[in-house]
């Protein structure tokens, strides 16, 4: 693919190159340079062999290379298949049309050669979530029995594809995919992430994005904690004192907050539309200050003095992070009229089988033993009634489940003790008495523990916990089957926990110090990806293990960086160097300005040089400049500036190399130096589509539509286009003089724009540029509106008013 291109037009201007992005940070780097060649190079990204399955998070269960075989998306590239995969299908076309520019179009059409295919098929083995891809240079493939499958296929290819398909813009490409045979199916059913909304408020835009975030690693499950000592979050009909008094504040007296039904039944739909279901837990008996300061504080209305079973009375409020000290009373009747509306109401909006009721941290000396049973055994029944799964931390196996009329239910085990020990006597009671267990051990899940020593996020009751002990639960073995075995005690042998116990995985983000989306990134990544794979992949495949999973999750880093993901780049993960270096065309022989973009995650800019051999045996200074990382936010991706000044015209091949303490990576590009490397006179008819390089119109005649293609260049000078003129992201666009039978549209334009002195037939609409000088609209004649929005900086007439047929509106209003 052809990216940014700039060439003269018919007056001298200096040269212009767009500008990536803020500088933050300046360092001085050293260039180089090499001989000049004539032929036209394709741009590139950063070492520009396509990525393997050596980047895929988790893991697939079988693949298999097929040497010589590689698909090139690009232009003409369709995404085709039944109605049933077309969310499936919006969704991979949206991302990849932002950063190749191609129109990607979805199509219920029979797949052709060169389409990306998604299809069902009624193959058992793949059950109900796994798919198969197949890659060849003839198309990609992509089929499973249901559209879980298919999603979890698609973002597999999305790994496969160069990380910078991330991008929010368009990037140079090309966009290649190896050939190769994926069979994948997940370990565990249940794959899931704990978010606690209830010690920080989070709106639901911020529970979508980490919806958006989860699921893309294959996690099916989203275990929302609602309600805990700081405050209860979801609306209750009936019921408006739980959120009006128990949804007031946050931990450390931080804004509280809630949210509508509405709202809560709009993330089940979004988590469901992710293949994400979503289980609510109102903690109780304990952890339920909020509740009872709702019903029986100094703010209740009427007080219900019977419910407050905790240390305190009257109870008062603590948005510390302490625990143990509340509780329900369940002799209160008023307690189960609570409890009831509440699981009644959130069972009924909340499609999936699950219903969490906690049940964690309820000493005795709160809430005594044969007491807490009575709790739980009574809540159980209500949970039962909405047809509802019980699910519960772990101390609920002291419950009187297994027994004849109680309900079946799952155990979450959480204890971060010796498991070979009494830290694992939760889940071998759980196991004895016929329950499930979801594996979410502190010590190896938590993600809002402490990733390293001084950290301003989390917590350390846990441990700190880096990528290492997020994979290895024991020793160096990740293998949930084999972390809780028997144990004998009092003469009693307690089972131990096998595969055919465990449901599943699942990682906790608890809140006490997360108050933003990027805390709840940077305590995530690449963490969850570990937990992801855990409960995806096949315990026996040969790169199920830290070493191959930490080389693997190194190719993230930028993904993250490109969707503005915020993460915690841990010096386990030997993270790589990645470039992105558009073409450049220049006038006047003058390069200066931004020439490519620089991914190093964890690394300053003190750590990282670079090298530019600009083609022609000379070399200049540069500089790169970017946000620097945080002791909570990862650096963003730096920006590579040079100057250079050719001798003579051409076209010149240069590199870039981008070089950090473990390693380095080329990037090439091409630098057009005043020249046209297609010229159009007389008479072209029909339509010109310019996907490349820099097309001029000399004079020209054109019979049709002209199309600009991202990373095209156009250059029109006295030329007569009868029809209309779009550019999409291309690198460079000028018309000077002459005649436009139609509307002129210019959107995304990366280099310079000029309008000026052309007779337009239509409106002519100016969005999105991002360049270093003013767009220039001049001295036209436009007979219908301009409208200019959202460029960068906003566009200028050169003291030459348009003359204008309609309303001037945006940007353009004055022009």
């Amino acid at each position: 693919m052809q990216t940014p291109n700039r060439t003269r037009g018919t007056r001298a201007r200096r040269s212009r190159i767009r500008r990536f992005g803020s500088m933050a940070l300046v360092v001085t780097l050293a260039i180089q340079a090499a001989g000049l060649t004539g032929q036209v190079a394709t741009p590139a990204l950063a070492d520009t062999s396509p990525v393997t399955a050596s980047q895929l998070v988790p893991i697939p269960a079988a693949m298999e290379a097929v040497p010589g075989e590689t698909f090139v998306v690009g232009p003409a590239t369709r995404i085709v298949g039944a109605e049933e995969a077309r969310a499936v299908a919006d969704a991979l076309a949206t991302t990849m049309r932002a950063s190749t520019g191609y129109p990607l179009p979805v199509s219920t059409a029979a797949p052709q050669p060169g389409d990306i295919a998604l299809g069902l098929t009624d193959d058992a083995d793949l059950g109900d979530e796994g798919y198969r891809l197949d890659v060849s240079g003839a198309g990609i493939q992509i089929e499973a029995r249901r559209p879980a499958g298919l999603f979890y296929g698609m973002h597999t290819l999305r790994q496969l594809l160069p990380p910078w398909i991330e991008s929010p813009t368009v990037r140079p490409g090309p966009w290649t995919v190896s050939g190769v045979r994926i069979t994948d199916t997940p370990r565990y059913a249940y794959r899931g992430m704990m978010l606690d909304i209830a010690r920080h408020f989070q709106p639901p835009d911020v529970v979508k994005r980490v919806i958006d975030k989860a699921s893309a690693y294959k996690l099916n499950v989203l275990h929302l904690h609602v309600s805990d000592d700081q405050g209860f979050r979801i609306a209750i009909n009936g019921r408006p004192e739980l959120t009006a008094i128990g949804g007031q504040f946050s931990i450390n007296n931080d804004p509280g907050g809630f949210w509508t039904q509405a709202e809560y039944v709009d993330v089940v739909n979004y988590a469901a539309a992710h293949f994400m279901t979503v289980i609510p837990e109102v903690d109780s008996p304990g952890h339920t200050n909020a509740i009872v300061m709702s019903y029986a504080g100094p703010e209740a209305n009427p007080v219900l003095p019977d419910v407050n079973c905790t240390r305190n009375n009257p109870p008062q409020w603590n948005l510390t992070g302490a625990v143990g000290y509340s509780a329900l009373c369940p002799e209160s009747p008023n307690t189960w009229a609570i409890l009831t509306d509440i699981i009644n109401q959130l069972s009924a909006m909340t499609p999936g089988p699950y219903y969490h009721l906690g049940g964690d941290e309820v000493p005795a000396s709160t809430l005594a033993s044969t007491r807490y049973v009575s709790f739980v055994d009574q809540e159980a029944q209500i949970v039962k009634a909405q047809n509802k799964i019980v699910m519960g931390w772990a101390e609920i196996s002291q419950a009187n489940f297994g027994q004849p009329g109680s309900p079946p239910a799952v155990a979450q085990f959480w204890n971060n003790g010796n498991p070979a020990g009494s830290g694992g006597d939760t889940a071998r009671r759980a196991v004895q008495k016929g329950m499930k267990v979801v594996m979410s051990p502190a010590n190896h899940t938590y993600l809002d523990m402490q990733q390293f020593v001084g950290s301003p996020l989390g917590l350390s009751w846990a441990g700190r916990l880096d990528v290492s002990q997020f994979y290895n639960w024991s020793g160096t073995s990740s293998d949930p089957a084999t972390y809780i075995p028997a144990r004998t005690t009092g003469g009693v042998t307690l089972p131990a926990v096998t595969d055919a116990d465990i449901l599943g995985v699942e990682a906790a983000m608890w809140s006490e110090t997360l108050r933003t989306l990027d805390d709840i990134g940077f305590q995530m990544f690449p963490r969850l990806p570990a937990t992801a794979e855990i409960g995806w992949s096949p315990k026996t495949h040969a790169d199920r293990n830290l070493a191959s999973f930490v080389s693997r999750v190194a190719g993230h880093g930028l993904r993250w960086q490109l969707q503005g993901q915020n993460f915690y780049p841990s010096p386990q993960v030997p993270w790589q160097v990645d470039v992105a270096a558009p073409d450049i065309a220049v006038r006047e022989r003058t390069v200066m300005g931004d020439i490519a973009s620089v991914s190093t995650p964890g690394a300053t800019l003190e750590q990282v040089s670079a090298t530019v051999d600009w083609g022609d045996g000379t070399s200049s200074p540069a500089t790169l400049s970017g946000t620097a990382g945080t002791n909570k936010t990862a650096n963003g991706i730096y920006t590579a500036t040079a100057g250079h000044t050719y001798g003579r015209n051409g076209v010149y091949q240069a590199t870039i190399t981008a070089t950090r303490p473990t390693g380095s990576t080329t990037a090439h590009f091409q630098v057009v130096v005043d020249t046209c490397t297609s010229t159009v006179s007389g008479t072209h008819r029909g339509p010109l589509v310019v996907s490349a390089g820099v097309t001029c119109l000399a004079g020209a005649t054109v019979s049709g539509p002209v199309t600009v293609r991202p990373g095209g260049s156009l250059v029109a000078t006295g030329a007569s286009i009868q029809g209309p003129v779009s550019a999409t992201s291309a690198a460079l666009v000028e018309l000077i003089g002459g005649s436009v039978s139609g509307p002129v549209s210019l959107a995304g334009t990366t280099g310079e724009v000029e309008v000026e002195g052309v007779r337009i037939s239509g409106p002519l609409t100016l969005t999105g540029t991002n360049v270093a000088a003013a767009p220039v609209l001049a001295g036209n004649v436009v007979n219908g509106p301009l409208s200019c929005t959202g460029n960068t900086p906003a566009p200028v007439n050169n003291g030459q008013p348009n003359t204008i047929r309609g309303p001037a509106t945006g940007q353009c209003k004055g022009l």
